[in-house]
């Protein structure tokens, strides 16, 4: 292998799914131990160039790609991701794929567990050899440090902060030894600033030993602190490929989505004399990775209030709790009811609904349907979308209806789909998303809590989320409570901002209070 070439080159990359053209005339140079920054919209290109990449079956499955893929100078086609790790490549999906059951350890070594002999391998064959703990712990040791965080080794990812299970992920890649490029797909996407911050500085590290990453990210500013060059993506082609150090935050995003992306702050204020809907008090909650302790909070009618705080000080274990996901103690009064806390049900009856940060585990049908997906907790709750026959005792769906809700919200959305029958695992995280809020919207709650609406997706995108958050609230006067660890998204569309450190409030401070106040909140340890 020539030392001149480098490590990989796109050349020419086309790519269509039944007619349609996702990637045109794609052109890409990565040498080691560099680290290239991709951004563009959701549904520009991304995914799909590194599928082909990856040597993703679904690529193959509809007819391949045009152009030449080289690894070291060398021309490749992978027909499967054992043919990419075989090469060298690892890659972190933005959807985790953990066996929930098994350990940390036990995933990052899957189908490469260290064996030994045993008196009975010895006599019955290698079949009969058991796994080597001690070497797996020290493999998994060795991968998790290369990261530079703490995560515990022996715990289950069922039990893990969703922060661990992309750390595990991560480290899965980290202990192949044939390891030469590395794609990661939204990787801080689920992390906290502390975290992506550790993490950054492993990609830096691993830039240091001759592995080179393809770091994909909508946050923009991560793109220029740990990247050498960007490439920008739209609508399927390449529009930029710059050295990080010559562009800035404004000019990725005018490029990603040839316009200027920007949204005003909150014009409306909710009084101070606005009578309080919701009474928290004293709430605990037992949710992994959380700590809430003591929570009292009171939310006016008809106010978007914002939740923030650093990760795992409880900010995600508050709507988790109230609505019944994890274990909860103390009290929650709705229009001066009390509503039970362990109680799902009793919430939706009571017309709370919730927008999970998990779209995955909690937020979706992943196999059914956009009009299911959208229609079928409104049905399930509510009725809705039923007809009745013979005073109620025979029900049967309402196809029209369901089909008519569905295309008005994939229309306010602006949600990317073939239609409103194809399946929510086939689109882009960002269009899942909007179909959770979908889900919710369709319920018409009095009162709803979304909680990371905007994790993982575009910048264009986000926009439209918030202003759809924005609009769902002033049209139809409804209560919402938005938890986001991005704080300048909190104070663009909310009117208060409580701040959760150490498992309580710290304080509650207008939206136009200075980032500084904010701060000084989520490092304050309330006693």
């Amino acid at each position: 292998m020539s030392n001149q070439a480098p490590l990989l080159e796109l050349k020419g990359i086309k790519k269509d799914f039944f007619g349609n053209q996702v990637l045109t005339d794609i052109n890409l140079t990565l040498n080691e131990g560099e680290i290239l920054g991709l951004v563009g919209e959701n549904g520009a290109g991304k995914s799909t160039l590194m599928k082909i990449l990856f040597g993703m079956t679904e690529i193959r499955d509809t007819g391949g790609y045009g152009g030449d893929v080289l690894l070291g100078g060398q021309k490749v086609n992978f027909n499967s991701p054992f043919d990419a790790l075989a090469a060298g490549i690892g890659m972190v999906h933005q959807e985790f794929s953990l066996i929930p059951g098994f350990t940390a350890t036990e995933n990052i070594l899957l189908n490469r567990e260290p064996e030994k002999k045993g008196l009975l391998s010895e006599v019955f064959g290698d079949r009969l050899n058991t796994l080597d703990r001690k070497e797996m712990n020290r493999r998994s040791a060795a991968a998790i440090e290369k990261m530079g965080v703490q995560i515990e080794s022996d715990m289950v990812i069922s039990d893990m902060p969703v922060g661990h299970k992309q750390f595990t992920e991560i480290a899965r890649e980290l202990s192949k030894e044939q390891l030469r490029l590395l794609i990661l797909d939204e990787p801080t996407a689920v992390l906290t600033e502390h975290e992506a911050e550790a993490l950054l500085q492993s990609i830096r590290g691993m830039s240091q030993r001759g592995i080179a990453v393809i770091f994909i990210t909508h946050r923009l500013q991560e793109i220029l602190n740990v990247c050498h060059k960007v490439a920008v993506m739209r609508d399927g082609e390449l529009v930029q490929d710059v050295p990080a150090s010559q562009t800035s935050v404004r000019d990725l995003t005018r490029w990603m989505v040839g316009r200027n992306v920007g949204l005003e702050e909150a014009q409306h204020r909710t009084p101070p004399e606005t009578p309080t809907v919701l009474s928290i008090r004293k709430l605990w909650v037992d949710m992994p990775g959380e700590i809430v302790r003591n929570v009292n909070l009171d939310v006016r009618q008809g106010e978007i209030l914002g939740i923030g705080g650093l990760a795992g000080q409880g900010k995600l274990g508050i709507p988790n709790g109230v609505m019944g996901l994890y274990p909860a103690g103390g009290s929650v009064t709705f229009e001066g009811k009390e509503i039970p806390l362990n109680a799902p049900r009793e919430c939706l009856d009571a017309q709370l609904a919730f927008v999970s940060e998990d779209r995955r585990g909690v937020g979706l049908l992943l196999d059914e349907t956009l009009e299911w997906n959208v229609a079928f907790p409104a049905m399930q709750i509510h009725n809705k979308f039923l007809k009745n026959r013979l005073g109620g005792l025979i029900k049967w769906r309402d196809e029209e209806a369901i089909k008519t809700v569905t295309a008005k919200y994939i229309e306010e959305l602006q949600i990317k789909c073939t239609s409103s029958r194809q399946r929510a695992k086939e689109l882009s995280g960002g269009n899942q998303q909007k179909v959770c809020l979908a889900k919710a919207f369709a319920l018409e709650p009095k009162f709803l809590f979304v909680s990371e609406p905007t994790r993982g997706i575009d910048v264009g995108a986000k926009a439209l989320v918030l202003k759809a958050l924005e609009k769902f609230n002033r049209e139809s006067g409804i209560t919402i409570v938005m938890i986001s660890s991005e704080l300048e998204e909190l104070r663009q569309i909310c009117d208060r901002i409580a701040i959760i450190s150490g498992g309580r409030v710290a304080g509650i401070l207008p939206a136009s209070s200075s980032s500084e106040d904010f701060g000084a909140l989520m490092v304050s340890q309330v006693v």
